[in-house]
């Protein structure tokens, strides 16, 4: 089975770059979507999948998630059933027999920190979110956060920085890392790989990127990950997907 995640950065955008076209290319049997900043309405997938599920910020042209799939899901989940979190698009949930996916686009603490402390409990109550899951879980997304220095192009230079600061990595590792498995580490242990380059600083082509993107799995599943690939040759935004291939799940 293939799992694909990856922050468009606005899909009526990368529609327009080959979208649709790259997505069918991959084939995995779900496509999960971060930033999409539209509305259904605004967006055409028709043909890519059978069954495409999206919860939309209040916000126009703001955050939003995106599920399309081959497998009908038993269930689907807008938000983490808490009003103060759920404003702003960011969490689907598609529950199956044996298995949750979520995708989730994790809030930048933002310039100067000015959000770091919704941060800290927006972390608190996904991680709540994710425990109350009575099934093994594939999480995925954009966690707005390097975990590692290997993750990100100069740790020295940037500790302190939005999405690497202390209390983001802290919260990234006790609410979600203390019960889930990074998946790309499992089978990738000390590769420096990135999936998210700033745009202002040019940072793609001078090779300065994080890791910011990830595949997150429920130790059960940790035997059952066959690969991790972050597509960094895939354009369009300024993120890169991430795909991850699981064996007889």
């Amino acid at each position: 089975m293939k799992l694909l995640t990856w922050n468009v950065n606005g899909i009526r955008a990368v529609q327009k770059k080959g979208f649709n076209e790259r997505i069918r290319q991959i084939d995995a049997d779900f496509v999960c979507l971060q930033e999409t900043k539209a509305q259904p309405d605004q967006i055409d997938v028709e043909g890519l999948y059978p069954y495409v599920y999206m919860n939309c910020a209040e916000k126009k042209g703001y955050s939003g998630t995106l599920i399309m799939t081959k497998t009908e899901p038993e269930k689907v989940t807008y938000g983490i059933n808490m009003p103060e979190h759920d404003k702003e698009g960011r969490v689907l949930t598609l529950e199956y027999d044996r298995f949750y996916v979520v995708d989730v686009y994790t809030p930048n603490s933002g310039e100067g920190l000015k959000r770091l402390d919704y941060r800290m409990e927006w972390d608190k109550a996904f991680g709540r979110y994710i425990a109350s899951l009575d099934k093994p879980v594939l999480l995925c997304g954009d966690f707005n956060v390097a975990n590692q220095n290997i993750d990100i192009y100069d740790p020295l230079a940037l500790a302190g920085a939005t999405g690497f600061t202390n209390e983001e990595r802290k919260g990234f590792r006790k609410n979600l890392l203390s019960r889930l498995v990074d998946a790309y580490r499992v089978i990738h242990p000390a590769d420096q790989t990135y999936t998210w380059w700033s745009y202002v600083e040019r940072g793609r082509e001078q090779g300065k990127g994080w890791r910011i993107d990830y595949w997150l799995v429920s130790p059960s599943l940790k035997s059952r990950i066959e690969d991790v690939q972050i597509l960094d040759q895939v354009q369009g935004s300024d993120h890169c997907p991430v795909l991850l291939t699981m064996k007889n799940l």
